[in-house]
């Protein structure tokens, strides 16, 4: 009896890099297709995809999927969906899968790390200092003003990201308080406690943003809302850009000299000269690193898994569904 001819394999367009090991190990079982957005080749390979992994940068709306009607799954290599049309991909058949868990220790060393850089400042030492100068660097100008301990840290979304901040911020924060637009036991509040919106803003010296980026969350930050912070309270936000109206936040940032903002996610990406709050000297922003560790960029990329796992009609791990639209707010 002749044996069957062998299975070709599925084939994978990868859009944006994702880290070596799970590539390989993607490109070992499939076609695997490299091609950047709208790069020479792009509508061959939409054409061709069963598959594809995606991370930031590539929307996924239906002009898109009309050009793949080969297309099953995606991956997200990452958490956030909100440039992935679910509603169209489920129309179309086309499962898309995410890591959301895979990133959430990363961001919230982020947001503790610069929460430290903020109120603990400190100076390098690479040459020799003479006595006149050791004094006062010792006593004035690297003197902390308040120590974390003496600080109300504000969590704005309890969610995975989170509650991995509140876990850890309950060792070095005096108080922390959490908003959600969900009801949490208390069992799951990891000693945060609960506050309205405008009590959470009120009370915390620092505020940290974990919302996600649908279009309900979009300027969250107003305002009106900058209007309930602290006047020397600090503002970090390692989630969404689109979740801070810039225009507010800086004219905020000018009128309260002691606040600041800290930012890591910004609206649009890359940072362009229009950016408001840019050059503020009260105004601290990072390049999209909040995730970035080997360990978390690993953990994303491994998307890859869940992706072959549909390819081969099983049922992936993490799945994003069409009902995440309607429901809660929190990362």
């Amino acid at each position: 009896m002749t044996p069957p001819p062998p299975r070709a394999k599925p084939v994978v367009l990868v859009t944006e890099p994702v880290q070596a090991e799970p590539l390989a190990w993607l490109r070992e079982r499939t076609d695997l297709i490299e091609c950047e957005l709208d790069a020479p080749g792009w509508d061959d390979a939409l054409a061709r995809a069963e598959g594809m992994v995606i991370r930031t940068y590539t929307p996924i709306d239906d002009a898109l999927l009309a050009k793949a009607p080969k297309l099953k799954v995606i991956g997200r290599a990452g958490v956030g969906l909100e440039h992935v049309d679910l509603k169209a991909c489920a129309a179309r058949g086309v499962r898309v899968v995410h890591t959301p868990y895979a990133n959430r220790v990363a961001v919230a060393e982020y947001v503790i790390a610069v929460a430290l850089d903020a109120f603990r400042p400190r100076l390098f030492l690479d040459e020799p200092i003479d006595e006149k100068t050791w004094g006062p660097l010792r006593t004035d100008e690297l003197l902390a003003e308040r120590e974390l301990s003496e600080l109300t840290l504000g969590i704005y979304g309890l969610g995975r990201v989170g509650s991995a901040v509140a876990a850890r911020a309950s060792a070095i924060f005096g108080h922390v308080l959490y908003h959600d637009v969900r009801t949490i036991p208390e069992n799951e509040r990891l000693d945060a406690e609960p506050r309205s919106r405008e009590g959470l803003l009120a009370e915390s010296d620092v505020v940290t943003m974990h919302v996600d980026g649908r279009s309900s969350n979009r300027s969250l930050i107003s305002a009106e809302a900058l209007s309930h912070l602290k006047p020397n309270a600090t503002l970090i936000n390692a989630s969404r850009g689109n979740v801070v109206d810039h225009d507010a936040l800086a004219a905020w940032l000018i009128a309260h000299p002691h606040a600041r903002a800290i930012l890591d996610v910004h609206d649009p990406e890359p940072v362009t000269e229009t950016n408001p709050v840019l050059g503020l000297a009260n105004a601290h922003l990072t390049p999209h690193i909040a995730a970035s560790t080997k360990k978390a960029k690993s953990a994303m990329s491994w998307v890859v898994k869940d992706v072959l796992r549909v390819l081969q009609g099983e049922e992936p791990e993490f799945e994003g569904l069409p009902t995440w639209i309607d429901e809660g707010g929190a990362t």
